[in-house]
């Protein structure tokens, strides 16, 4: 089951093919960042479930399986954003840790 992150890509932009053709209009920069942020809300609230902030009645037994998901959907929305802007993300993920670790061992960690 394990892919690479240009194969994640290729398989999310597939299904934004497919949701294009039965949204109201293709989602553009402005409609990806809404639905990021709409996504970053559900994923709080599975950590609040996760982390007992919520009074829920009995035991919630998918927590994991709902956080894995949640995180897929923020990481899906950030490749939306990615590809709008055609924004290699695997080389700018790599490229901004290289200049954390430059600046940590300037700072001597």
């Amino acid at each position: 089951m394990s892919k690479t992150f240009v194969e994640m890509e290729e398989m999310y932009r597939e299904v934004v093919k497919r949701f294009n053709r039965i949204e109201l209009q293709e989602w553009n920069a402005e409609g990806a960042m809404i639905e990021l942020s709409k996504q970053v809300g559900e994923l709080a609230k599975q950590v609040m479930i996760k982390e007992r902030y919520y009074a829920l009645e009995g035991e919630v037994s998918d927590t994991n399986e709902r956080l894995g998901n949640e995180m897929a959907d923020v990481i899906a929305q950030v490749m939306r954003l990615a590809s709008f802007y055609n924004i290699d993300l695997e080389k700018a993920f790599i490229e901004a840790r290289e200049d954390e670790d430059r600046y940590l061992k300037s700072r001597g960690v």
